[in-house]
C-alpha cells in the first residue's frame, strides 16, 4: 500500500488543514510526521519555552489525529534522516506539507529536503496555509489576492485517515534534552488548540471590545489583546479560521456604537499585517542578517557593547519603563506590541546596539516568536528599511503615558518601592537617588536625552547620502505595500507617516 507522508510543522492542528486534506485525498495510507530537530533548537533564536509550547501543542494534535484514525509519529533527528529512514522501509510514495516561512536554519533545512526528495524521485507537495505567496514577483495585487484566499472556505478535516498498523508514536523530549537552557517562564501561555480556541471565545465575545482603545498599555493590553500570537505561529488554530470567526463577530456587533465594531477591524487588519510583514521575509530571505537598506550596515557596531547588551538583556538598564518590560518578557513569555517596539528602539538608539545583537534575545524570549514577523520588524523599529519613518522612543514619556499609575513598573521592580510616583520613570531626579542607585537599582546607563538626539543625527545622516532614495525606491517596489483600499494597508516608504493607529503597525494579537 502505498504511503504519504504528511509532515507537520507550523501547522499544528487538523482543521482547516490543506496538506492533511490533499494528503487524505489520496488512496494509499498517510503517515503524520512531526520531527524533532536537536540542530533546530539549538539554533540561537529559540528557547525551551517555545519547545514547551509546541510540546502541548503536538499532545493536542496527536490526539486528534488518533482520533481519525493515523496516529501522529514524533522521530528526533535530521530532518533528511529521518525522511530516508521512513523511505526506506515503507512505500513512500509522495511527501505533503505546508509551505513556511521560518529562520534560516529552516529554509536551508527545506533546500536540503527538496534536493532530497528530487534524488529518489519524490514528490513533495507543498501548499499555502495563509495569504503568503511563494515566488512572488511582485507586489502588485497583493493585498486583494491575499484577502480572497482568506475568505475561501476553510478546508474540511477528513472523516477519517487511513493509517499504517502496528507505528508507535514515539516521544516527545524534554527542553533539557534538546540542550535548551534553564526558561522556567512561569508565566508562559500554554499550547495546544484547545487552549487556543478558548482564547478565540473568550476574545469575541468579552475580552475584544476594548482592544483597539487597551492594547497600546501592557497592563490592559495583557487582558484586551487577543493573546492567539502563539497560536497563529504554531498554527494550532489557522488564521483563515481566526479571521472568519472575526468576522462573523463583527457582523452581530454591527452598529451597536460601544467599541466592538473599531477594535475587529483593528484586529482584521494586524491578521493582515502578518501576512504582509511575513511576506517581506519570503521574499528576501537575507532580512535576517542583513539590513534592508544597505546604507545602514555599518551604522552600529557588529560586536556590541557587552555591559549595555547585558543590561538590556537583564532588565536592569536603570530606566524602569524598560527594565519593568524586559523582566516582564522574561516572565511571562509576552509582551504588547508597542512595548516591544519600544524595547527595540531604546536598544537601538539610546544603547546603540546592533539589530542582530539584540534580536535573538527577543526570539528567544517571544513565545510567539515567527520569523517572518520577528526580523522585518527588528529592521522597522531599529530604521535600517530606508523606507519607514525613523521612530525613537523616548522611555520617560512612554513610562508616563502608558503606564500613568506606576502599578505595571512597580509590579516588575520591586526595588523602587520606596520612590514616589513623580519620581518613578526617573528615580535619579528623587532626592534619595543616592540611597538606591548603584545600589539596590542600576543607574541609568545613559543620559536618554542625550542618547536620543546622537542617534537621531547619525541615522538621519545615513538618508543624506547620496543614492539612498534610489535604493528606497528599489526597497518600495518589492516590499511595500500598494493600496490603503480597506484601510488596512498604506505604503511603507518614508517619510510617510501613517493614520491613526496603524501608526504603530501594530501586530498585537
Amino acid at each position: 500500500m502505498d504511503v504519504t507522508i504528511l509532515w507537520f510543522k507550523r501547522d499544528l492542528r487538523v482543521a482547516d488543514h490543506a496538506a492533511l486534506a490533499l494528503a487524505a485525498a489520496g488512496e494509499g495510507a498517510v503517515l503524520p510526521l512531526y520531527i524533532v530537530e536537536p540542530d533546530y533548537w539549538r539554533q540561537p533564536d529559540v528557547s525551551a519555552r517555545q519547545w514547551r509550547f509546541a510540546a502541548e501543542s503536538l499532545r493536542d494534535l496527536g490526539q486528534a489525529l488518533a482520533g481519525l484514525g493515523a496516529p501522529l509519529q514524533v522521530v528526533t533527528g535530521e530532518a533528511v534522516e529521518v525522511l530516508e529512514g521512513l523511505a526506506a522501509r515503507l512505500p513512500v510514495t509522495r511527501l505533503v506539507s505546508h509551505e513556511e516561512t521560518g529562520n534560516g536554519w529552516t529554509y536551508a533545512r527545506d533546500r536540503r529536503v527538496a534536493a532530497w526528495a528530487r534524488g529518489r524521485g519524490l514528490p513533495w507537495e507543498e501548499v499555502p496555509q495563509s495569504g503568503v505567496v511563494r515566488r512572488l514577483r511582485r507586489r502588485d495585487g497583493w493585498g486583494a489576492a491575499r484577502d480572497r484566499r482568506m475568505r475561501a472556505p476553510p478546508v474540511e478535516t477528513p472523516a477519517a485517515l487511513r493509517g499504517l498498523p502496528g507505528l508507535t508514536p514515539g516521544v516527545l523530549p524534554e527542553a533539557r534534552y534538546l540542550g535548551l537552557g534553564f526558561d522556567p517562564c512561569q508565566g508562559r501561555q500554554r499550547g495546544g488548540r484547545v487552549e487556543g480556541l478558548r482564547l478565540l471565545e473568550t476574545f469575541l465575545a468579552e475580552r475584544g471590545r476594548d482592544y483597539r482603545r487597551a492594547m497600546s498599555a501592557p497592563l490592559t493590553a495583557a487582558t484586551a489583546c487577543s493573546r492567539l500570537s502563539p497560536h497563529v505561529a504554531l498554527g494550532t488554530l489557522s488564521l483563515r479560521e481566526i479571521g472568519r470567526a472575526a468576522a462573523v463577530r463583527r457582523a452581530e456587533v454591527r452598529g451597536q456604537g460601544d467599541g466592538w465594531e473599531a477594535s475587529l477591524k483593528s484586529f482584521a487588519s494586524r491578521l493582515a499585517w502578518r501576512d504582509h510583514f511575513m511576506q517581506k521575509l519570503e521574499d528576501q530571505p537575507g532580512l535576517e542578517q542583513e539590513c534592508l537598506h544597505p546604507a545602514y550596515e555599518g551604522l552600529r557596531p557588529r560586536a556590541p557593547d557587552p555591559a549595555r547588551l547585558a543590561a538590556w538583556e537583564r532588565g536592569e538598564t536603570g530606566l524602569p519603563f524598560v527594565d519593568a518590560c524586559m523582566r516582564a518578557l522574561i516572565a511571562t513569555g509576552w509582551l504588547n506590541f508597542r512595548m516591544r517596539a519600544m524595547l527595540v528602539s531604546v536598544a537601538s538608539y539610546h544603547l546603540w546596539l546592533d539589530w542582530r545583537a539584540t534580536g535573538p534575545h527577543l526570539a528567544r524570549m517571544f513565545t510567539d516568536y515567527e520569523p517572518g514577523i520577528h526580523w522585518p520588524r527588528m529592521q522597522m523599529q531599529a530604521g535600517t528599511t530606508g523606507i519607514n519613518t525613523i521612530r525613537i522612543y523616548n522611555p520617560v514619556k512612554q513610562g508616563l503615558e502608558q503606564d500613568p499609575t506606576g502599578a505595571f513598573t512597580r509590579e516588575w521592580l520591586p526595588e523602587l518601592a520606596e520612590v514616589p510616583d513623580p519620581f518613578l520613570q526617573e528615580p535619579w531626579r528623587w532626592e534619595g537617588a543616592g540611597r538606591l542607585l548603584a545600589r539596590r537599582y542600576p543607574a541609568p546607563v545613559v543620559d536618554v536625552a542625550a542618547a536620543g538626539r546622537a542617534a537621531r543625527t547619525a541615522v538621519w545622516a545615513v538618508r543624506a547620502r547620496v543614492g539612498f532614495h534610489d535604493e528606497a525606491a528599489r526597497i518600495v517596489a518589492r516590499h511595500a505595500s500598494r493600496t490603503d483600499r480597506t484601510g488596512v494597508f498604506v505604503n511603507d516608504r518614508a517619510p510617510m507617516r501613517p493614520r491613526g493607529d496603524a501608526r504603530q503597525l501594530s501586530l498585537d494579537l
